[in-house]
């Protein structure tokens, strides 16, 4: 399909240490040329209109489905026009390649360790397995590119292992190498989340191990959002540099996402409710600035400049939260891609472009999955500023 084609189809779819760890940092070989290198941009929030949507973006195709009928898929072949990739298991973590044109990027199997290229019209590729320990809510649930991608080709990953949580590094082929060690592992609490903001050091979300004390625990890596270098240290700029942490009292983050204000904001699932935080580095977590008490499970997140747009994996749908200006929520939620409108449970989602995201599916992680998921689907994020897609 030609570039103007993925962009056309696509608007059928709105968004309707200091501390007790240890670092380590073993030298990597050159990595394999395994893909087309892309031109990377940072991975911060989109903004309304511009971007490589034309005159074709979204928010000018109306609802939130196709807007004539999809047939079911046949195997691994899916038509709707708006998936980049399939057949894959539980994507909680995907990492697009900035401004990719088709579309493009890697997707993270949580269960298996699995890391896949996806790219639009093109059947995945493995790129490599990262042994994980997938038997709790854990496993390989966060993924970000390197800062100088396009030189070194290494991806950095959050993963669940049997005596720990930790962040890695990798090359395409190559064995992965410790960055960060010695994060609390427990029978739950294990989910975590990354992202690189947009001063290329990486944020690193953790979930508590099933122990709400060691959220609140400074000397403990659980419940917290890190901050680091690429080396695993703290990263400069952290309001006390002698540590990683920038905030506490998490308890099993879902997703990150970074608006124009270059603020976190941090998905949260809670024993009682499903949050969202913003988050102030440096000062006390406070209240959750929304909450869900029918706990959708929340996972990824994207933020534009009039509305945070937060994936349910449990709910299988997209929450769009309107935003003023100052970046204040101003209303609850409405609701999109449901139903036969959507793709079932959502799970890891990120920045693709001004325009779009991408998100992975993990419906069969409890869900009810086609004979095409799991699957990597491109996103409209102006559809949701315009408000086109929802409902209460």
């Amino acid at each position: 399909m030609s570039r103007s084609g993925w962009r056309l189809a696509a608007c059928c779819v709105a968004a309707g240490l200091a501390l007790s760890g240890c670092v380590s940092f073993a030298e990597q070989p050159a990595p394999a040329k395994w893909t087309q290198q892309p031109e990377l941009a940072p991975e911060s929030g989109p903004s309304e209109g511009g971007g490589s949507g034309g005159n074709n973006g979204p928010g000018r195709g109306g609802g939130g489905g196709p807007q004539t009928p999809v047939p079911p898929p046949e195997g691994c072949k899916d038509y709707h026009p708006a998936v980049v990739g399939t057949c894959m298991d539980t994507i909680d973590s995907v990492a697009p390649f900035p401004n990719s044109d088709p579309p493009a990027g890697l997707a993270g199997e949580r269960k298996s360790g699995r890391v896949l290229q996806v790219r639009y019209g093109n059947t995945p590729n493995p790129v490599t397995t990262i042994p994980v320990d997938g038997t709790t809510d854990g496993g390989l649930t966060g993924l970000a590119l390197s800062p100088t991608y396009t030189e070194d080709q290494l991806i950095y990953a959050y993963i669940t292992t049997p005596t720990d949580n930790r962040v890695v590094r990798f090359a395409a082929g190559d064995t992965p190498k410790p960055v960060l060690t010695g994060i609390p592992r427990g029978p739950s609490g294990n989910r975590g989340a990354l992202l690189r903001d947009l001063t290329g050091n990486l944020l690193v979300a953790t979930g508590d191990a099933g122990n709400p004390a060691l959220a609140a625990d400074p000397k403990s890596l659980a419940g917290k959002l890190l901050r680091i270098d690429t080396t695993g240290k703290p990263a400069k700029g952290n309001p006390d540099p002698s540590t990683a942490v920038i905030a506490s009292g998490f308890h099993a983050p879902g997703g990150i996402c970074i608006g124009a204000d270059a603020r976190p904001w941090v998905t949260d699932r809670g024993p009682q409710r499903d949050a969202i935080y913003h988050v102030e580095p440096g000062k006390p977590l406070g209240n959750a600035v929304w909450t869900w008490p029918d706990k959708p499970g929340v996972a990824g997140c994207v933020v534009t400049p009039a509305v945070l747009m937060v994936a349910a994996s449990t709910a299988g749908n997209m929450q769009n939260l309107p935003l003023n200006p100052e970046g204040v929520i101003t209303a609850k939620p409405t609701v999109s891609l449901q139903d036969k409108e959507g793709f079932g449970r959502l799970g890891g989602m990120a920045v693709l472009n001004p325009n779009y995201a991408l998100a992975g599916t993990v419906n069969k992680s409890g869900g009810t999955p086609v004979s095409s998921d799991d699957r990597v689907v491109l996103i409209s994020t102006t559809a949701a500023n315009a408000g086109t897609g929802g409902k209460d």
